[in-house]
């Protein structure tokens, strides 16, 4: 399916993802579990596709689907990524400005706050107006996809997350920015040893996604197709898959493979190719589909 107007514009890396790479060999993954991946991948992405087209529900038979949640098999789809570029789209041409609230965005992992109190830059008066917002501002106000350690920060200087956001971060970006502007074709993982002595706190899982979206308006920094860091979400598929294998290798084989039935997105006819953050988050999302297929795993019933 091609890709809609509105994503086509919102993000810049479409062209770059379609580029061809080289096939590798899927041989040494185990091939049934990889064919189930394909099956699972094939029906989330038409589930989305149905949904573009405001087919009337249930949009796929398969009963796992229809009842539990899961995220897009192309993160660039996710109604939460969406809503933080479209928030951020004229900021692009400031890339310090840019990147410090895109991290804001992720560190509160609700939209709606930061639309409430406000953006953040990098003078510490306007950045008092938005702690104040943000402290006033009422409950719940954080999104719990990812909640934020709290006992990361305990002991510094700015040991309450408002604190944390409204001033330790703009306070540190603007070095973190100088170093990831000279990034070229960087590895996220590359990136992630490059952004923490900088950053000061091991947020790992926040910084990749920052890291992410960064590939995806500015392609030519961040490299989404290899070396790939693996969550503990996804760590046991990529381990079904091969178990000898370090699992960042694993997720690079995946992201030199083609599902043959796969419904690719397209951009100006070509296939926007899966790359090793893809397959990560599927890997995650395979994982929990197969444990609530037995009756496991944690419930988030669709809606």
């Amino acid at each position: 399916m091609e890709i809609p107007q509105k994503l086509q514009d919102l993000y810049r890396h479409w062209e770059h993802h379609t580029q061809p790479i080289p096939f590798s060999n899927s041989e040494a993954l185990d091939q049934k579990i990889l064919a189930e991946m394909e099956s699972f991948m094939v029906e989330r992405m038409q589930i989305w596709e149905k949904k573009v087209f405001q087919q009337t529900p249930p949009h796929t038979q398969d009963k796992v689907l229809q009842k539990f949640r899961f995220c897009n098999i192309y993160r660039e789809l996710d109604k939460q990524t969406i809503e933080i570029h479209e928030h951020l789209e004229d900021l692009r041409s400031n890339f310090p400005l840019w990147l410090l609230n895109l991290a804001f965005h992720r560190f509160v992992c609700n939209p709606t706050t930061v639309k409430k109190v406000g953006l953040l830059n990098f003078l510490h008066k306007n950045n008092e107006q938005v702690y104040e917002n943000l402290m006033e501002l009422e409950r719940p106000k954080y999104g719990t996809a990812y909640i934020f350690p709290i006992s990361t920060i305990q002991r510094s200087e700015c040991p309450t997350r408002e604190e944390f956001f409204c001033f330790y971060l703009p306070s540190v970006m603007k070095k973190i920015t100088s170093a990831v502007e000279k990034f070229k074709n960087t590895t996220v993982l590359e990136a992630l040893d490059t952004v923490f002595p900088l950053f000061g706190f091991n947020l790992k899982f926040h910084w990749t996604e920052i890291l992410i979206d960064v590939a995806y308006q500015f392609p030519q920094l961040i490299n989404l197709y290899k070396d790939f860091p693996i969550g503990p979400g996804s760590l046991p598929t990529m381990k079904r898959l091969n178990n000898k294998l370090n699992p960042t290798e694993t997720c690079n084989l995946l992201a030199h493979h083609r599902p043959k039935d796969f419904p690719y997105l397209t951009y100006k006819g070509k296939k926007v190719l899966l790359s090793a953050e893809n397959w990560e988050g599927v890997g995650c999302e395979f994982r929990k589909y197969t444990n609530l297929g037995q009756g496991r795993g944690r419930i988030r019933k669709y809606h």
